[in-house]
């Protein structure tokens, strides 16, 4: 018989660890002196130690392991535990080269900056949300203000006055400085009836949606519209969707450094 520290020498475990699997049952010492509490092993328990070591080295868990170790499964449990452990790691492994990615292209941006950037990008998930909406081809950006302000004046007839959020989203595959396809949105907590000219429907959610924030004017929007567009081609994203901006903070001003604006671009990855 070994005692525990030298089981641990002979299999290169740690003490600390043969304790543990002694406490999850994993690997139970082949006795313990009643008075002393000293656990003592044999050269016999090495494959079944291996074996949990191999088991762990295939990234299964303590607890997965003591089911396969202790419970009868059949070479098809196994098999798709192993399948399910496969796609888990591979998963792991696109996020984290998606990852390196966005630290490449952000040490890209660095350098050629020579700065750090006051733009964060994120990429969120977002839930489809019931709104009302008025679309309409405007003369400018500028212009869906009158757009929100309708969907208020007939939002409050129906008795509702507050709104999760009011966003904009642009219909256009790209810049125009005037018949701007526009859309003005309402988020509500219930339906209302429609008319000729505000529909009610629930606005799409998206499983990744590219997100900037926008502090200032929405003269300077563009600034953060091309960092933002910029991004998704460094990360390897493209746009799926129009693109939409969120008024967090704002109002019917041009030049108001006090607004937050959210610009969102709905992307996949190429």
């Amino acid at each position: 018989m070994l005692k525990i520290g030298e089981f641990s020498k002979l299999s290169q475990v740690s003490i600390k660890a043969l304790r543990l699997y002694d406490q999850m049952g994993l690997l139970k010492p082949i006795s313990v002196d009643r008075f002393t509490g000293y656990r003592f092993y044999s050269a016999s328990q090495l494959p079944r130690l291996n074996r949990i070591l191999a088991l762990k080295d295939l990234g299964f868990s303590l607890e997965q392991i003591d089911r396969l170790l202790n419970e009868q499964i059949s070479p098809e449990q196994m098999r798709g535990m192993l399948r399910l452990k496969h796609a888990e790691m591979q998963q792991h492994i696109e996020e984290e080269q998606s990852r390196l990615l966005r630290v490449e292209a952000r040490l890209k941006q660095i350098e050629q900056e020579d700065m750090m950037s006051d733009y964060e990008v994120v990429i969120k998930k977002i839930e489809p949300m019931t709104v009302a909406s008025i679309r309409e081809v405007l003369p400018n950006y500028f212009a869906i203000g009158k757009l929100f302000q309708e969907l208020n004046v007939y939002l409050a007839q129906k008795g509702i006055t507050k709104f999760e959020y009011d966003a904009g989203i642009w219909h256009d595959p790209g810049y125009k400085e005037s018949d701007v396809d526009s859309e003005a949105v309402l988020a509500i907590d219930r339906p209302v009836p429609e008319t000729d000219r505000i529909k009610v429907y629930e606005l799409q959610g998206y499983d990744a949606i590219a997100s900037i924030i926008h502090h200032g004017s929405y003269s300077t929007l563009n600034q953060s519209y091309q960092h933002l567009l910029t991004w998704i081609e460094n990360n390897g994203y493209r746009c799926i969707a129009p693109n939409r901006e969120f008024y967090i903070q704002g109002g019917f001003e041009l030049d108001n450094e006090s607004y937050i604006t959210e610009l969102q671009f709905p992307v996949e990855k190429i």
